[in-house]
């Protein structure tokens, strides 16, 4: 059976798999594999004792898993490219116009941008980008809340929490020791299936500190499928371009 644990080395998490083997005298071997960690032990070896392996070697999985993403083409804000929202990929159409700063709208799957026609190149794919990572945001701070409204009567606890949109990179969510959901503006990328994923992993916090067995059990039985879901979250984050 595959177990599942993490660490936090300062702000980054560093989530991985378990597999114990009679066979496996006394060797911990950990290895990246698809840009998931995979770690095997004896059968006897305390978690403990394997929180602080991969600790030891968190240098060296992070500079792994940095090496296995795939980098993003950098955005240049332009008609033509596209960006993912909600797990299709919409096209922008980038017009010059009279608004003193650039505005979005999102128009039959293609993001349509007004941008100022005074800028330099550099300044206008600036606050283009600016432009379009607030209307990420004001997305978010739309769905994020809605879906841990709705996910809360089977995993909320006590007093209903703050949700709080965050520009984290590293991290699609957190959950504060006093209730407190953080979730990321870049989530708004994904297919809404990994948004659900992302707030019932967040709400089962609420429960469990922590990533235990019991932890896990509540995770999947709020969503039976949340191993693939999971790993398609770990695909997908690989790719982000903003």
């Amino acid at each position: 059976m595959t177990e599942r644990d993490s660490v936090r080395i300062g702000a980054t998490v560093i989530e991985y798999e378990i597999r114990r083997s009679e066979r496996r005298r006394k060797t911990v071997q950990i290895r990246i594999d698809g840009g998931a960690v995979r770690v095997a032990a004896p059968s006897a070896t305390p978690d403990g004792e394997l929180r602080a392996i991969v600790r030891k070697r968190a240098s060296w999985i992070l500079k792994r898993l940095a090496e296995a993403a795939p980098e993003a083409a950098e955005k240049r804000f332009v008609s033509g490219e596209t960006l993912p929202y909600l797990g299709e990929q919409v096209s922008l159409v980038v017009d010059c116009g009279e608004a003193p700063s650039p505005q979005i709208r999102l128009d039959r799957g293609r993001l349509r941008i007004v941008a100022p026609g005074d800028l330099e190149d550099g300044e206008r794919e600036e606050q283009i980008r600016g432009a379009v990572v607030a209307w990420y945001r004001a997305r978010a701070a739309e769905r994020f809340p809605a879906a841990v409204d709705r996910w809360w009567p089977r995993l909320g606890c006590g007093e209903p929490s703050r949700v709080l949109i965050r520009d984290q990179r590293r991290r699609w969510g957190s959950c504060a020791s006093d209730g407190t959901l953080r979730f990321s503006w870049r989530g708004m990328m994904l297919e809404p299936a990994l948004i659900d994923y992302i707030v019932v992993h967040e709400l089962a916090h609420l429960a469990q500190q922590n990533h235990s067995p019991d932890f896990w059990e509540l995770v999947t039985n709020a969503l039976p499928d949340a191993r693939e879901r999971r790993t398609r979250l770990r695909e997908a984050g690989r790719t982000l371009p903003l």
